[in-house]
């Protein structure tokens, strides 16, 4: 299994992807110190102003290139209106800068009329590099013997840095598809939280994705139903991993693929020592390809909310009464306060240290300050799962390669979900500039 984050493969240890990116970037600064040597500059006295702006511009997307644009553009005229007053003013009045103290809160005025001015014209954004322009423009006194000629030179490099890197964005390169690579993705890197939806623009950046070809598993903590909810709209092409890898799920034909269940022994065990201890619990099953869930014990006020809410459901099936067959159980749930689980966690699994299970505890969405304590079997992974998976689309003809697209961070807002989905593109169809990848 390869991770495109840390550029880890199964077995190896490879480079991270040259990305389009990074060799649009390079390209754009050498036109730019190019476009520099043609204007006669050349050595120690080359100016790098439209290189770097070239770098800062330079974004995964077009549009974004000509909001830095913009934004850099309009600082840079602050700025630069700024700088120019202000060495007239020295100029004018050379005794100005016989006083480094004087010359100094000048300076700072300069700084203060520089932001204070991006945020009069709605630029707010710009306000920093209005002042680093101006800064840049002045510091270099008394040595500018021609104010407007410095001005107009920084302004036409700010111009010529931008409009390379807005032309050299626009221009693809060459790409290769890789059709045989089999993506995971976690849909809690696509959405806030499993009551909400996937964002409209990402949705169709990933249906763009499946209708061209690319193989993307979508893998979550929760049942198939809150897929439903989530991303019915999505062209999904091959099956779910759910239930935290407890199970696989074909979408299109509405049944189960695999189901790792809870070992009978290990499920007798845990409801003993459950009800002991008087603690209710959920019990999560599959029949007729659905999911059933039964409830045991006392039904505390936090697990009645809960099971309030997701009762309106018609992918579920919420059943009175015990289950009798053990060997069906996916896992177990318990609600309560994470101080509570995690002491719960700690003395199930000094009770029962034979048991083949695996918890982990999570947060419920729509209840704060409560958590569910999931148990499952203990080959019940998302690890194991994408191994599962990957062994059932394989053939001998075509081998698929694993790789896994995954967010170090949780999801804040909509552009989490549209990186996420950069790095798929970039990994499904990456730059063949230098042969195959």
């Amino acid at each position: 299994m390869s991770k495109l984050e840390v550029g880890r493969a199964l077995g190896s240890r490879k480079l991270p992807h040259l990305g389009q990116r990074i060799l649009k970037t390079t390209a754009a600064v050498f036109l730019c110190l190019m476009i520099y040597y043609l204007r006669g500059f050349s050595g120690a006295d080359m100016p790098t102003e439209s290189a770097i702006t070239a770098i800062i511009c330079m974004q995964p997307y077009v549009r974004d290139s000509r909001t830095y644009a913009v934004n850099r553009m309009a600082g840079t005229l602050i700025g630069t209106f700024w700088g120019l007053i202000f060495l007239a003013l020295l100029l004018i009045f050379p005794r100005l800068g016989h006083s480094p103290l004087l010359l100094y809160a000048l300076m700072s005025l300069g700084i203060l009329a520089s932001l204070y001015s991006a945020v009069l014209v709605g630029k707010s954004v710009s306000a920093g590099q209005a002042a680093i322009v101006f800064l840049c423009i002045v510091i270099s006194f008394p040595d500018i013997s021609d104010p407007l000629r410095l001005t107009l030179r920084r302004i036409l490099d700010v111009f010529i840095g931008t409009a390379v890197a807005i032309f050299i964005n626009v221009f693809r390169l060459p790409r290769e598809k890789k059709r045989n690579r089999l993506f995971f993705v976690r849909t809690r890197d696509l959405v806030p939280d499993r009551y909400a939806q996937i964002p409209s623009a990402a949705l169709f950046r990933m249906n763009y994705l499946y209708d061209d070809g690319a193989k993307i598993c979508l893998m979550s903590e929760h049942a198939p139903a809150f897929f439903t909810q989530q991303m019915s709209a999505a062209k999904v092409n091959v099956p779910l991993i759910v239930m935290d890898g407890a199970a696989i799920y074909d979408i299109h034909e509405n049944r189960y693929l695999d189901a790792q269940t809870i070992p009978k022994e290990d499920s007798l065990e845990l409801r003993q020592r459950l009800a002991e201890l008087g603690i209710g619990y959920f019990i999560y099953t599959i029949r007729s390809n659905k999911t059933c869930i039964f409830h045991r014990g006392r039904l505390v006020i936090e697990e009645k909310l809960i099971l309030d809410r997701l009762k309106r459901s018609p992918y579920r099936s919420y059943l009175d009464g015990e289950n009798y067959d053990l060997d069906e159980v996916v896992y177990y749930k318990i609600i309560g306060k994470p101080k509570d689980l995690e002491q719960l966690e700690f003395q199930l699994r000094k009770a029962l240290p034979k048991a083949k299970l695996r918890a982990v505890i999570r947060p419920q969405s729509g209840t704060p300050g409560i958590s569910g304590l999931y148990i499952y079997a203990h080959s019940a992974t998302m690890e194991q799962a994408e191994k599962r998976l990957l062994h059932r689309l394989s053939t001998e003809a075509e081998p698929l390669e694993p790789v896994e697209i995954v967010m170090r961070s949780p999801y804040r807002s909509e552009r989490d979900a549209m990186h996420l989905l950069t790095l798929l593109e970039n990994a499904y169809e990456p730059v063949s500039l230098f042969g195959r990848n």
